[in-house]
């Protein structure tokens, strides 16, 4: 049985051309390219080479061929053919990824494939070397679509107009609060009351009030982007421990009825007595 967790040929599937990408003429095409822009896997760079030719300010970064991670944020993201290639997992990290790289107003284009015919491992034709395929779909906008190619544009969840509970503060978070991370089922930002330096809220997109009726990939997702945020916030806050919480109930301090995990950085001496940590919930149980 194949090992869904090993991956390792993803990076076979980039190929050489001496022409831009059918997803690069759209984009390029359509005056979308503006600003700094990045192509995030970018395999070989030949889209980067052909469209610094034509006056576009972008760079490239691939996990393979052009391994220096960017280190500031975009106006504008492509990403092309990348997340067919890769495991759930994967794609969920990339997207992430993309989420954190992007800048609060700017936009990311991903292409994905709409012709594969067969999921999953499968010999590579020129390389004869196991690589994965699979199809995606995404919940942003589609910016293109014909019977081989999609483009989605993505912009930051807080960017956009829910539609959904128009009156819920987490289905519609204020356009300038910064969003750490987002995937395509969570995002997460800063608590607007934090009670330490750091305090982070992990929120699955679907208007839900009790954690408990989340579907188990809602659940999951959210549990990955915790453990994201904890990186985010340790690197930033250097922090000296971590509290994790959920409110379930309004017996149980719940205050908004749309789930949201606690993420609360600890620091040496934040409190007089720390032992108990989340006992202290009911304040005589804390200690014991």
């Amino acid at each position: 049985m194949e090992n869904l967790n090993l991956n390792p040929n993803s990076h076979l599937t980039a190929k050489e051309r001496e022409t831009l990408s059918f997803p690069a003429k759209i984009v390029f095409n359509r005056n979308a390219l503006v600003g700094d822009v990045l192509d995030f896997g970018c395999g070989f760079g030949s889209d980067v080479k052909l469209l610094k030719e034509k006056g576009i300010n972008i760079v490239g970064y691939d996990k393979q061929y052009f391994p220096e991670y960017p280190t500031k944020k975009f106006d504008t993201i492509i990403c092309f053919y990348v997340l067919n290639v890769l495991l759930p997992k994967e794609q969920a990290i990339v997207l992430m990824e993309l989420s954190q790289l992007i800048k609060p107003t700017g936009k990311v284009y991903i292409a994905v494939r709409r012709d594969l015919k067969y999921e999953g491992f499968r010999v590579h034709k020129i390389h004869q070397r196991k690589t994965y395929q699979c199809n995606v779909i995404l919940n942003s906008r589609s910016f293109f679509r014909n019977e081989n190619c999609e483009i989605y544009e993505y912009q930051h969840y807080n960017q956009l107009n829910s539609i959904e509970k128009s009156d819920c503060p987490f289905c519609n978070p204020s356009s300038d609060r910064e969003l750490l991370v987002e995937s395509a089922t969570a995002y997460a930002i800063y608590d607007k009351f934090p009670v330490n330096d750091g305090h982070a809220l992990i929120i699955p997109k679907r208007h839900c009030a009790d954690y408990f009726d989340l579907t188990f990939k809602e659940q999951a997702a959210c549990i990955f982007m915790l453990n994201r945020v904890k990186e985010i916030l340790a690197a930033r806050f250097n922090p000296d421990g971590f509290n994790v919480g959920i409110n379930v109930g309004n017996k149980a301090g719940q205050t908004i009825s749309h789930v949201h995990i606690h993420l609360i950085p600890r620091y040496n001496g934040d409190v007089e007595e720390p032992l108990g940590g989340v006992r202290g919930v009911i304040p005589s149980k804390q200690k014991y």
